[in-house]
């Protein structure tokens, strides 16, 4: 942690179940978890959320730490140097992966994940915002993250760049019309996915109106308009992400593989 920094807040988990900890690295103060922060406190989780640009700090490694949890954010990976924490982050993916520490990247985060193990993040064809559906590769609908899930996925999209090229040995799982690589898994359990399952329609909001002239510019949208949108697909959204939350759960209650 850096000097004078914060230490973040901490959502308690319903059940105690032997005191698993996820650390959450939060890039910006209107983009934190969502309904995933009810999803995994009902599962006994732990949540430690850095929220760094209100001045919270990130460790220097995952030591007391079972899971890490990557949000989303408007810089891209590629603004290190006016965004130190990245590369910090990035090396605590890196550690994650290594110690076989369950990784879950939103957005940002996925994009985080697949730079820091070797993948390319450039530029998507087209900026994705709004509520959409995803596909699942054939390996996809084999993955353990969507047991359960339909073919094609109701989720919520924000995002202009992408995960062009995914990290050596990265199992491909989902895709879109608009952008081919949606979701992705290194080893047994750290995924990178494109898209948003644990946005709120009071974040959609928040978003529409601090990004309002990347929407109008990318949709034709005002902020309300994209809410609307949001509202009429956000049970079916909802209900998706619940089913990988439970998921994910399930994944993050296997212990850890033994070192090689």
């Amino acid at each position: 942690m850096t000097a004078g920094a914060r230490a973040g807040r901490v959502s308690q988990g319903v059940k105690s179940l032997g005191g698993r900890r996820a650390l959450v690295v939060q890039h910006v103060g209107i983009e934190g978890p969502g309904r995933l922060e009810g999803w995994l406190a009902e599962g006994g989780w732990v949540l430690e959320v850095r929220d760094v640009e209100r001045g919270d700090g990130l460790p220097e490694s995952l030591g007391g730490y079972d899971a890490l949890v990557v949000l989303g954010g408007f810089m891209s990976v590629h603004d290190r140097e006016q965004y130190p924490h990245l590369a910090r982050t990035e090396d605590l993916l890196r550690q994650a992966v290594a110690r076989d520490v369950p990784v879950l990247g939103l957005c940002l985060g996925g994009q985080l994940l697949a730079s820091a193990l070797g993948g390319r993040v450039t530029r998507n064809p087209v900026r994705e915002i709004g509520p959409d559906r995803v596909t699942l590769t054939a390996a996809g609908r084999a993955d353990p993250l969507f047991a359960g899930c339909p073919a094609e996925l109701p989720v919520f999209q924000w995002h202009g760049e992408t995960f062009a090229e995914l990290p050596p040995g990265a199992v491909w799982l989902a895709s879109s019309p608009a952008c081919r690589h949606q979701a992705f898994r290194v080893g047994r359990r750290a995924y990178g996915l494109q898209f948003h399952f644990e946005v709120t329609e009071e974040m959609v909001a928040d978003w529409a109106r601090r990004y309002e002239g990347e929407l109008r510019q990318a949709r034709g949208l005002a902020p309300e308009g994209l809410v609307a949108e949001f509202r009429r697909q956000a049970a079916a959204i909802a209900a998706a992400g619940g089913r990988l939350a439970r998921n994910l759960l399930a994944l993050w209650a296997e212990p850890p593989a033994a070192p090689p």
